[in-house]
């Protein structure tokens, strides 16, 4: 399997079949999905279908998220990282999101914006990219705190189906300036 990143606690790789329990613990998790429409998955197997749909975007597009992983334990914590959007959201259409997901064990560890700036960095000095999106429902203050850390800038709120929802972005040449002022 693909290491994409590593920090000194964290490693990002690919998503494997394997992960399905990780991701099971993840997605069935209603707190995990307080912001995220309130669908929780109920079966390993929507979880396997995840699973697959982020192996086709690798093949597709090169890029999608990628499973957080204990460099120590090895457990699986969540996934983070980048996602070519083809889908139109907040009149944007193929761009690059970035996003973080965590187990709730994990939360309010920092492990979402270490794992966010290592996606930054693949972003910024791998793929070379220009700008980065994210968005994150207006209410979900810590998904919020991690954009900010990580240096992304507020464009707007836009609603999405009644549910107000914040719009970022970073340019490269920010990224590039701000990098050691954001870790």
């Amino acid at each position: 399997m693909k290491i994409f990143a590593e920090s000194e606690r964290l490693i990002l790789r690919e998503l494997v079949p394997d992960d399905v329990d990780g991701m099971f613990e993840l997605d069935s998790d209603p707190e995990v999905h307080k912001f995220l429409g309130n669908q929780p998955l109920t079966s390993k197997e929507q979880c396997a279908n995840v699973i697959a749909f982020v192996r086709q975007q690798y093949q597709e597009h090169g890029i999608g998220r990628w499973a957080i992983v204990d460099r120590k334990t090895h457990n699986f914590i969540g996934w983070a990282g980048l996602k070519f959007v083809t889908e139109l959201n907040n009149n944007h259409q193929n761009y690059y999101d970035i996003g973080y997901r965590l187990i709730r064990k994990y939360w309010s560890q920092g492990i979402a914006t270490e794992a966010a700036l290592l996606a930054l960095d693949y972003a910024f000095n791998t793929m070379k990219l220009l700008q980065v999106y994210a968005a994150a429902d207006a209410n979900n203050r810590a998904s919020i705190r991690v954009l900010e850390k990580i240096g992304m800038q507020f464009v707007e709120t836009y609603f999405e189906e009644a549910t107000p929802w914040n719009w970022y972005k970073i340019e490269r040449s920010d990224y590039t300036i701000n990098r050691q002022s954001i870790r």
